[in-house]
């Protein structure tokens, strides 16, 4: 698999990727996509750290797993390649921006322009089994996630963290949040939004004001 990291990432994540778990964690998925159809494709695995660099991380948004249709992941979370049916959590994104900032609703549901400007779309899980929702946790990928989300809070100041729906809201204790902000909601998943756990938290907005008081450039979303 010939992945794609931008060095920045390297230099931080270099330890890690020498550990007994990792190693044993690359095996593994190497084997799967070997006998198996799994997204996204191999190349596309480390996506979300190659759009957006170590330095340039200004928000994190976590998900859990990729999406395990055809054709859907594109390594970024919640995101879904060009032409490709938006998927409902990503519909109530969109329409939570929609609100909050006043901006017409995108027609695709590709986020590469979000990563590209310093948001860190992380699934805890980078990769799955064709059809199989969850088939690739605890095989490793969650302890290197984990410690992604530890060195950004140690090693950088001022991100924002989105953690929506209670797998991501455990994360709160990786972070320090005497030197990050800290949103959390419930999911955007129809399930969660419908029942008023979702729409009106107003973390786009709550984000750019954030980034604009420490100097930072606010994101387009």
């Amino acid at each position: 698999m010939n992945v794609r990291i931008d060095q920045s990432w390297k230099k931080v994540l270099n330890a890690e990727f020498e550990k007994d778990y990792f190693k044993n964690l690359i095996q593994y998925v190497k084997k799967e996509y070997t006998e198996h159809k799994c997204f996204p494709p191999g190349s596309e695995i480390f996506a979300a750290f190659d759009h957006s660099t170590f330095d340039n991380t200004r928000v994190v948004i976590l998900g859990q797993d990729p999406y395990h249709g055809a054709g859907q992941a594109n390594g970024l979370c919640f995101s879904v390649r060009d032409n490709v049916q938006i998927p409902p959590s990503l519909i109530n994104i969109f329409k939570e921006i929609e609100t909050d900032l006043n901006m017409p609703a995108p027609s695709s549901g590709n986020l590469e322009r979000w990563a590209d400007q310093g948001v860190l779309l992380l699934n805890a899980t980078l990769s799955v089994r064709a059809h199989q929702a969850g088939s690739h946790q605890n095989k490793g990928w969650e302890i290197f996630t984990d410690e992604v989300i530890r060195l950004i809070s140690q090693r950088k100041e001022n991100v924002v963290f989105m953690l929506w729906g209670g797998f991501a809201k455990k994360k709160s204790k990786l972070i320090d949040s005497s030197k990050h902000l800290i949103l959390t909601s419930g999911h955007p998943s129809p399930l969660s939004a419908n029942r008023g756990y979702w729409f009106g938290n107003k973390h786009f907005s709550k984000a750019n004001e954030y980034l604009q008081s420490k100097g930072k450039n606010p994101i387009n979303w």
